[in-house]
């Protein structure tokens, strides 16, 4: 069966997930998602398109992309294949590192871009991979939280849709989730794109 006609809208906000093939680990070390995030620091000069928040997991990767004149399949596509290359050349590898195409949601609205950013944000925390967010270094939440500067990570957006846009309120809207536990963050009330894109 032919794939469908991938759909995509510039200036559209996206949900981009990418896994390893069988859930398999795609980070095996630091060198590994420096690796990654060099890649997309390249793909920011090749591309058009905005990054407002991602994280990197041992076996996936999310990403809140605002897209441009290139389709954010043709940006996951360089970035993921030339990894693949990098990655089956380090561990001696063959064959696909990533599972199929890569899912994506198209975001709409303010209040869902907030609660998005704080779903990727939380990941690492709700996967038990750290008790605090200030020390997982493999996402965007540092931008937001301290002075570091990302070259690849742009945080007005975010931060705008606060009446005061200072950094100490997105946190405390992130904190909301940490005291309250069993409050569910809202990403599956996201408006879902008519395609899977890739």
């Amino acid at each position: 069966m032919p794939r469908k006609n991938r759909v995509w809208l510039p200036g559209a906000i996206y949900h981009i997930t990418c896994r390893g093939i069988r859930r398999t680990v795609l980070f095996h070390d630091d060198c590994d998602r420096e690796m990654y995030l060099l890649l997309l620091q390249t793909a920011m000069k090749r591309f058009q398109f905005r990054l407002h928040a991602y994280c990197l997991m041992p076996n996936h990767i999310h990403m809140q992309l605002e897209s441009g004149d290139d389709p954010p399949c043709k940006i996951l596509q360089y970035m993921n294949s030339v990894y693949a290359i990098y990655f089956n050349k380090k561990y001696q590898h063959s064959g696909h590192v990533f599972e199929k195409r890569f899912y994506a949601v198209l975001v709409e609205g303010r209040k869902y871009e907030l609660e998005l950013s704080r779903y990727i944000h939380l990941n690492p925390v709700k996967a038990g991979l750290t008790d605090t967010l200030d020390e997982y270094v493999w996402s965007s939440y540092p931008t937001y939280s301290t002075a570091h500067h990302s070259p690849f990570v742009t945080t007005r957006r975010l931060l705008s849709y606060f009446k005061n846009p200072h950094k100490e309120n997105y946190l405390k809207f992130i904190a909301k989730q940490l005291t309250n536990p069993q409050r569910k963050t809202k990403t599956a009330q996201v408006k879902k794109s008519p395609v899977r894109l890739q």
